[in-house]
């Protein structure tokens, strides 16, 4: 027994001849009484860890870069530093279109993820496939996300400039009014900050190198963050 415990002991039995059990009883319950609650508000203000599904294409899935570069892992190494425990599926498929990404949405959602982050239609836009079709399509994967009480971050694209104005026009809309419809989280523009920048994207222009995937990833960490904080409450 250390001395400042024994010297602790000596103050409890001097207290119990002095008044009794009684006051030492009162603290000992009250001393529990604190421990318990202050475990209890340990436990709730860390929180359970959360599942993240990022579903998507090569952005998602980290073309031309190693798995550790990869923007789902990037970004669960984030989340990490700031005090948050998730982890992050990558559910990227390189080349995928929104309709690929809904055909394989049901497996994806055998995760039972707590959020699910969409980043799809770069190709869409790419291959100048109908607006129309990737509306429904990113529709669907909403509805079905939301139905399996997955909380949702979209993230938006834009169409390549030379489809012209009309068909850029209609497909942009497209993410706006999807996270207005069913009221979810939205970033605008997936590669904000990082599009059309030589410095940060692969010798092809179109994917991010490793100094992009460090601005998507802090771009889109304050939306993560919400996204998992509202699952917390």
């Amino acid at each position: 027994m250390t001395s400042k415990l024994l010297h602790q002991t000596r103050r409890k039995r001097s207290a119990f001849r002095q008044y009794g059990p009684l006051p030492a009883l009162v603290n000992a319950v009250s001393l529990i009484i604190a421990l318990t609650c202050a475990s209890i508000t340990s436990v709730l203000s860390a929180g359970p860890g959360q599942t993240v599904l990022m579903i998507g294409d090569s952005l998602t899935a980290g073309l031309g870069l190693s798995r550790s570069q990869s923007i789902p892992v990037r970004l669960q190494l984030a989340l990490k530093k700031n005090g948050i425990d998730a982890k992050i599926i990558n559910a990227g498929v390189s080349g995928d279109t929104s309709a690929g990404g809904r055909s394989r949405l049901g497996w994806a959602l055998s995760e039972k993820p707590d959020a699910v982050i969409i980043e799809l239609g770069a190709n869409d836009g790419l291959r100048g496939l109908d607006p129309k079709a990737t509306y429904e399509n990113l529709d669907a994967i909403i509805t079905e996300a939301k139905r399996a009480r997955a909380r949702i971050l979209l993230t938006g694209m834009i169409a390549p400039p030379n489809l012209g104005s009309e068909y850029g026009d209609e497909f942009n809309g497209i993410y706006p009014a999807l996270a207005e419809k069913h009221s979810v989280a939205f970033f605008p523009f997936f590669l904000q900050g990082v599009a059309a920048i030589a410095e940060l994207n692969q010798d092809d222009a179109i994917h991010p190198n490793e100094k992009g995937v460090d601005v998507i990833v802090g771009n889109l960490l304050p939306y993560v963050k919400r996204l998992l904080r509202e699952g917390a409450e």
